[in-house]
């Protein structure tokens, strides 16, 4: 496929390799050759849910590719670069209709880290190091790790990963809420690819509108929040595939999703 990413269809799972070794770093090319692949899957009727990976058995993503980062102060802020490029692969990934799940293996950090809270949910093998060490470089994090990681584990914890810069055990990053599962390392694609099976089995409606509503009241008052959250149900509802699955339960038959 890409020079960079490969995809593999196993069913309604679309399982998305990052490859770039030895340690995937996130190049810009890289980038944006994952979000036109991303973009293509999320419109793609038969893929329901998505896998991202690490090629290899080193790292998720290991960070960004540092050796762009010298060319970065020769361009205006914020235009260009790995950072933006993720930042902007985040906000796709938000408004994605399909569900993410990362499968996390060997070192997760920084912008490896940064890409895994983009996804729905991770998946964590139980040797994985995750860390955003960018203040050792005199950083800070620039793809959403100031902003994700606080929403996901706390001010405090984030803090004390962003300010130290030092890495987690996958045990810990359990503990913290910031992965949801941990597995032995072998198994941590399948558990992934598992787990996004089952997503995929469940309407892409329903789906979709809990993702975007999750999105846009996580920072709102609770009152608020609900009032979406019965807007949506009703939207649920009245959709065809709220039609067939109330049917299908009526009827003790497995519903068939269309995702209208």
């Amino acid at each position: 496929m890409g020079t960079f990413i490969s995809s593999e269809q196993d069913g309604a799972v679309a399982v998305v390799t990052i490859d770039n070794p030895p340690m995937n770093a996130l190049s810009s090319a890289l980038l944006d050759e994952l979000e036109a692949e991303l973009d293509r899957l999320d419109t793609d009727p038969a893929t329901r849910a998505i896998v991202l990976r690490g090629g290899g058995e080193r790292a998720f993503v290991a960070g960004a590719d540092i050796k762009e980062f010298p060319a970065l102060r020769e361009q205006a802020a914020g235009e260009s670069g790995p950072a933006r490029g993720l930042l902007k692969l985040g906000h796709r990934m938000d408004a994605a209709h399909t569900p993410f799940v990362a499968a996390i293996q060997g070192y997760c950090l920084g912008g490896g880290l940064e890409l895994a809270m983009c996804c729905d949910v991770r998946v964590c093998a139980d040797d994985a190091k995750l860390g955003q060490p960018e203040i050792k470089l005199g950083l800070i994090p620039g793809g959403g790790g100031t902003q994700r990681l606080p929403r996901l584990v706390g001010c405090g914890r984030a803090m004390l990963l962003n300010l130290g810069g030092e890495f987690i055990d996958a045990a810990t990053a359990y503990e913290w809420g910031l992965v949801e599962k941990v597995v032995p390392a072998a198994e941590v694609v399948a558990a992934a690819t598992g787990l996004a099976a089952t997503f995929a089995a469940r309407s892409p409606h329903a789906v979709s509108v809990l993702r975007e509503l999750a999105r846009s009241t996580r920072d709102l008052p609770l009152e608020e929040g609900l009032r979406r959250e019965a807007d949506a149900f009703r939207r649920c509802l009245a959709s065809e595939d709220g039609r067939e699955g109330v049917a299908a339960f009526i009827e003790k038959r497995e519903p068939t999703f269309s995702g209208r």
